[in-house]
């Protein structure tokens, strides 16, 4: 059986095992994920309860949400266990980002994701977003995404 519950700091180990499953992850170390949950507005989890085992069960999946409470709300870091992809998992956790109380009022959800996660994304309600927007002065312009990487 599966729940849904809010990560805090203190999941922090739990969560950096999930990470480690994934090569793109690896550098992610617990400290640092530690200092990401405190700054992060909504992190949501879902755990599978095992037998035997009493209080929280195993993590299995994990997002977490950048937001304003008002107009834009950014998921980031959407990971479901490699060993339980494709048993629901991601849809609970989705629907869990979907539904969160602190969420109601945001205008925009948006995430990103690889093209080969599109379909998933669109099966659990999300639109593919066309970057081609009206523009004040008239006529239509694409948006482009920009990204800075910071040089140390």
């Amino acid at each position: 059986m599966a729940k849904t519950r809010d990560l805090t700091p203190d999941n922090a180990e739990e969560l950096t095992e999930l990470y480690e499953e994934y090569e793109w992850w690896e550098d992610r170390e617990v400290d640092g994920v530690r200092t990401a949950l405190a700054e992060t507005e909504v992190v949501v989890g879902v755990e599978c309860e095992t037998s035997g085992k009493s209080g929280d069960g195993d993590l299995v999946a994990a997002a977490r949400v950048l937001t304003d409470y008002t107009y834009y709300a950014n998921v980031f870091d959407v990971i479901v266990a490699a060993d339980r992809r494709g048993e629901g998992f991601g849809e609970i956790l989705m629907e869990a980002v979907v539904d969160h109380p602190d969420l109601q009022s945001v205008v925009g959800l948006s995430l990103l994701c690889r093209r080969g996660l599109v379909p998933y994304y669109e099966s659990v309600g999300f639109d593919l977003f066309d970057p081609e927007m009206e523009i004040p002065e008239g006529g239509v312009e694409r948006l482009v995404r920009m990204t800075y990487e910071q040089t140390n």
